[in-house]
């Protein structure tokens, strides 16, 4: 039996297979958007039924992430993390095996489902493995550049397995992975938990926030289709708003609440979750408006445009593991705020893509400027929604800032995605070209966004405390001193 000590002497390797669990985590979310097309055929899908496939995934991993969470706390953070493993492995060969529409939506919600536990676990174990300070920062670094390029490297993974094996390797590649993850992770990894004195589920409240988060999650991406303003958008969203009132009623009477709100007393906490909002708010979309404007404007071919994100992935592992770094020596706070700026100017310079454009002129320079921002951002932001958090609720903090972040990539994409349609709607309407209908709505998405990126580093300058910034890096220096 391996002690403290071991494992301890282990825990670079054991971030490895963290990492890797969680790139399967992002990749899943973005890998069948190049497959989508064959899907379709293969399955005999509908226009509109085609995005459920897709959004199956995303409503049961923003749903179930809080669960996720306090699981991975009151159970076994290892424990927890190689029962999402094992759920996403098993999910993975279903949806490859689908013969149905039915089958297919179904496997991919457990997928999601499996994500949503592996996803904070993962993350709680790395800020149970690394202490606060100049190391976890590290350690974060290299956990922000792999979430981050995990969905550009998921376009270009899925184009190859699309064109050369078929659409169902696109889901089968998770396999293979998750069980050799699942083989080295009890030599790798201890169990933790939390030291709390009571061990409580809290089961109304978390049957609240996972119902109401997932009718959120829903309606988030099925406005675009059905109608902001149709009966249905509308008596979802008043059953999703009662939900999440009725957890927070529940929360402020248990004696062991799900999501203790004593934690948003910790003001940097609070404001990294409102950044990591917007900061999904604004950049998540991103990957979706880019592809289209390839593929539907630019003509690009499945594999073409996969091609088109290598420097974009490249810049984010660079940028996040700088920016890893960076908060050692100058806090979370100032590199956040570049990360949140470098974001608002390349999608305002998106903004300014042309039908007759080019990847040089259009696409390189700006996707190279919002990649440097999310890979600060992405990073920074993670730090700081768990810094001066305890350990045991290491799983919680986890949870909130991966619910903040999925929540604010279904929200500003359904968002977007209704402003793009729109204006795409409008100038057809005035007789221009399809193509030049498209490539103003995205253009016209592509400049909102670039507003959430400006309300996330205005939530920076005033939420994140300067102090707690400052306190950090005496920490970090104190680590490094000791050691």
């Amino acid at each position: 039996m391996k002690s403290a000590s071991d494992y301890q002497a282990r825990r670079w390797t054991a971030l490895i297979l963290l990492c890797v669990a969680q790139f399967i985590v992002v990749l899943d979310a973005s890998i069948v958007n190049v497959a989508l097309p064959s899907i379709g055929r293969g399955l005999h899908f509908s226009e509109q039924n085609l995005p459920w496939v897709v959004n199956a995934y995303l409503i049961a991993f923003g749903g179930f992430l809080l669960l996720g969470g306090r699981a991975a706390d009151l159970l076994g953070r290892r424990r927890v993390f190689m029962a999402g493993l094992a759920l996403v492995a098993l999910s993975s060969l279903a949806a490859g095996f689908a013969t149905t529409q039915g089958q297919l939506i179904a496997a991919r919600a457990a997928q999601g489902l499996g994500a949503a536990i592996t996803s904070p676990a993962a993350l709680s174990i790395v800020t149970t493995l690394f202490h606060d300070g100049a190391e976890r920062n590290k350690a974060l670094g290299a956990w922000g550049a792999v979430a981050g390029s995990a969905g550009a490297v998921g376009v270009l993974l899925g184009g190859i397995l699309t064109a050369g094996l078929g659409w169902e390797w696109v889901l089968w590649v998770n396999v293979p992975v998750s069980l050799i993850a699942l083989a080295f992770t009890p030599g790798l990894i201890p169990e933790s938990r939390s030291d709390a004195a009571t061990r409580h589920f809290d089961a109304a409240g978390a049957v609240t926030i996972t119902a109401g988060l997932s009718l959120l999650a829903y309606v988030l991406l099925d406005a675009a289709s059905a109608g902001w303003g149709s009966s249905k958008i509308v008596s979802l969203l008043v059953a999703s708003g009662l939900l999440l009132a009725a957890f927070v009623a529940i929360e402020l009477r248990s004696k062991a609440p799900l999501v203790p709100f004593r934690i948003f007393r910790i003001r940097t906490v609070t404001g990294a979750n409102v950044v990591g909002l917007l900061l999904g708010a604004s950049l998540f979309s991103m990957f979706f408006f880019i592809t289209l404007y390839m593929q539907q404007v630019l003509h690009y071919s499945p594999i073409h445009a996969g091609l088109s994100y290598l420097p974009l992935s490249v810049t984010i592992v660079l940028a996040a593991g700088i920016g890893g770094q960076l908060v050692t020596r100058v806090g979370f706070k100032p590199v956040l705020a570049v990360g949140m700026a470098s974001i608002a100017v390349g999608l305002l310079w998106f903004s300014r893509i042309s039908v007759g454009g080019s990847f040089l002129a259009d696409i390189l320079g700006p996707s190279l400027l919002a990649a440097l921002g999310l890979g600060l951002g992405f990073v920074t932001s993670t730090i700081a929604a768990v810094t001066g958090v305890e350990g045991r609720e290491q799983g919680l903090a986890s949870g909130l800032i991966n619910t903040s972040q999925q929540i604010g990539g279904a929200l500003g994409l359904a968002i977007l995605s209704a402003i793009a349609t729109s204006r795409t709607h409008t100038v057809l309407a005035s007789g221009a070209s399809p193509v030049n209908a498209l490539n103003e709505g995205f253009r016209v998405a592509f400049a909102a966004g670039a507003g959430f990126a400006v309300l996330g580093l205005v939530a920076t300058l005033v939420l994140i405390r300067t102090k707690d910034s400052r306190a950090h890096v005496e920490m970090a220096r104190a680590e490094t001193a000791q050691a």
